[in-house]
């Protein structure tokens, strides 16, 4: 059950170089049913809510995951990650992670400094903080994500076609590597939804399979909504699909 906390990390591995609002605003809401093997795991959630810092309005964006029914009796998850970001420019300004998945806690929260390459963190549980040094254009795990949806080429990607990016995550910045696979057409709960499919590059070993272990569809409207996830583990599969959605920016197109 432990692996429903992998959800939100792998959806924001899609990342790239520039923003503008138009894939989402206040108001989305999207819940995702979880299953790990043959058990209903949990789910996970993401929210797009209005925030202010430093007297200007910016996104504030929520996700949870969590472990359901008999699940959450042998391996109990709670996880929440938040992220506050320019409107305009997707720059991060501040994180909170808050997680327990069996015991294991973490309480942190990361202020960005832009300007200057830095994020001071603070980790409540340890009574610490500290500044790191950033690398340019470094998004964090949930900010990321928003960051994708909003890039003006996602549609123009070739197949093959492999993008780099910088991640703030667990006090240091991650590179992740994707690789565009083309379009396809999956069935949901909703009907048939057009997709673009990509396989996030996962370091193998100690839980994916293969570099190429997951992959994800996301909807190939103007939304560029997570539709399914599926991920070969070192031991067991996960797989997350789209169970509910509202207050979507554009609207969600399914086939008849």
């Amino acid at each position: 059950m432990k692996k429903l906390a992998l959800f939100i990390l792998i959806l924001s591995t899609l990342s790239f170089d520039t923003f503008k609002e138009d894939a989402f605003d206040v108001g989305e809401y999207i819940k995702f049913r979880i299953h790990y093997g043959i058990v209903n795991a949990g789910y996970a959630t993401l929210e797009v809510k209005d925030a202010t810092i430093n007297n200007k309005k910016v996104f504030h964006a929520v996700g949870k995951g969590y472990t359901t029914g008999m699940s959450k009796f042998f391996f109990k998850v709670e996880d929440i990650y938040e992220s506050y970001f320019d409107k305009e420019t997707g720059e991060p300004y501040r994180y909170v992670r808050k997680i327990n998945e069996g015991g294991y806690t973490k309480n942190q929260e990361g202020f960005f400094n832009q300007k200057e390459n830095r994020i001071l963190v603070k980790d409540y549980k340890r009574k610490s903080e500290k500044t790191i040094v950033l690398t340019d254009n470094v998004q964090d795990i949930l900010s990321s994500f928003y960051y994708l949806r909003n890039h003006p080429n996602i549609d123009k990607l070739k197949s093959g076609e492999s993008i780099s990016i910088d991640m703030f995550f667990d006090e240091e910045i991650t590179k992740f590597k994707l690789k565009y696979i083309g379009k396809q057409d999956i069935t949901t709960k909703f009907g048939t939804v057009s997709t673009l499919v990509f396989k996030p590059l996962v370091q193998s070993g100690r839980v994916f399979k293969e570099q190429e272990s997951v992959t994800l569809w996301i909807s190939a409207d103007d939304n560029k909504v997570p539709v399914r996830i599926k991920a070969d583990l070192a031991v067991g599969s996960l797989k997350a699909d789209i169970e509910e959605y509202k207050g979507l920016k554009n609207p969600f197109k399914v086939k008849k």
